[in-house]
């Protein structure tokens, strides 16, 4: 347990000035068993670590340990969770949970056994949590970490601390919203940064960046997708030649029957694997009306401009590129879906949204609001797409 100890104070020390992320305001802490769920490369260790080091510093009562330490390939979680408890322990933050064998069934023992312990854990966006995991139903609060936002990106640069606005809010008051911003910085000067490297935290990092999403999305395929949805590996080449495809024709409208032909497999599996995608958040797809991951999507993108701009072989269209952004924040809070025409999207199956520079759009029967691009300040239903990047 020592070694454990030592381990979490060098990391708790070493944590440095990182982005404050909005999601640390939205847990109820207060919960006894809480999950996390995000792509790699999205910061979750340092999310954790944030927090600790906020609320606990070095106080033994809270421990960060990492599920990836060969320690628990010969010890239980469960009676390690027990010896903590039994030493003052209080609140065990557990990383990347899903490399035990059989968590589900260790954090629902432990829930249940010890009820004076608060467990924090994280794990892959593929994994079962509360929907479908009848271990841990009505157990776990489960949270997903998201990218960066455009806003909490250019709090960072700037040194800002510009305010979440709701959708509601975006849409009444979205002139007045975006000339407070424009007082104090120039949020277009970071807009292209943004949709090139600012998704992932570690864009201040001294790498290549596009080489590291390309890992990060090589291990997801690799590792998380096989491990969790009990894939056979052969299989793992077809998988990689689908989001190829996807990536070079943005935005795809998938026709099951050439993809299948394409990847050499049935339609049904070609299906499957665009729902793995989609649950990996490697690919984010759009359905006209509610998602149903056993029918083909109307429209298929990349999950972010920074992955779609680091994957595609060509250079992605700037329209492409928008309309990723534009869905990518959408997403994070509301229901985005299509309506069968390829310029639109649906905003929880109330609001009608075109991206781009169209001029003033009229309908009877539906008011349609235009994201234009590289506008400072919008007017009535033209809004400038950079305001939809802080919704969170």
């Amino acid at each position: 347990m020592q070694r454990f100890y030592h381990i979490h104070s060098d990391l708790i020390n070493s944590i440095q000035s990182p982005i404050v992320r909005e999601l640390k305001n939205e847990i109820n802490w207060q919960h006894r068993l809480i999950g996390i769920k995000g792509t790699r490369g999205i910061g979750k260790t340092i999310f954790l670590l944030d927090y600790i080091k906020s609320n606990f510093g070095n106080d033994k009562s809270c421990l960060y340990v990492n599920l990836n330490n060969f320690y628990f390939s010969g010890h239980s979680l469960v009676d390690f969770a027990n010896e903590f408890r039994k030493t003052g322990g209080k609140t065990l933050v557990l990383d990347q949970v899903f490399k035990y064998p059989e968590w589900s069934s260790a954090l629902s023992t432990i829930y249940d056994k010890f009820p004076d312990l608060h467990i924090i854990f994280t794990g892959s966006p593929v994994m079962q949590l509360s929907k479908n995991n009848t271990e841990l139903q009505n157990k776990v609060a489960s949270y997903n970490l998201s990218g960066l936002s455009f806003r909490e990106y250019l709090n960072y640069k700037t040194g800002n601390n510009f305010p979440v606005y709701s959708l509601d809010d975006i849409l009444k008051y979205h002139t007045e919203i975006a000339k407070d911003i424009l007082f104090r910085v120039k949020p277009l000067a970071y807009f292209n940064d943004y949709l090139q490297h600012g998704y992932y935290p570690f864009f201040n990092d001294n790498t290549n960046f596009n080489e590291n999403i390309i890992k990060i999305a090589n291990l997801t395929l690799e590792i998380d997708i096989p491990f969790l949805q009990q894939m056979e590996l052969k299989y793992l080449p077809k998988l990689k030649k689908l989001i190829y495809k996807i990536s070079e024709d943005m935005p795809h409208s998938p026709n099951v029957s050439q993809l299948s032909n394409f990847i050499e497999t049935s339609r049904a599996t070609v299906i499957n694997y665009l729902k793995y995608l989609r649950n990996a958040r490697l690919i984010n797809v759009l359905h006209s009306g509610d998602i149903d991951d056993n029918k083909k999507p109307e429209r298929v993108y990349l999950q972010n401009s920074n992955l779609l701009q680091a994957i595609a072989l060509n250079e992605p269209t700037r329209h492409a590129v928008l309309e990723t952004f534009f869905l990518n924040q959408l997403s994070n809070k509301h229901l985005v879906s299509g309506n069968g025409k390829k310029e639109e999207f649906i905003i929880d199956n109330l609001l009608t949204f075109k991206i781009g520079n169209y001029k003033k759009t009229t309908n009877t029967k539906t008011q349609i609001y235009i994201a234009t691009d590289m506008e400072e300040v919008g007017y009535e239903n033209k809004i400038p797409l950079w305001i939809f990047g802080f919704l969170y």
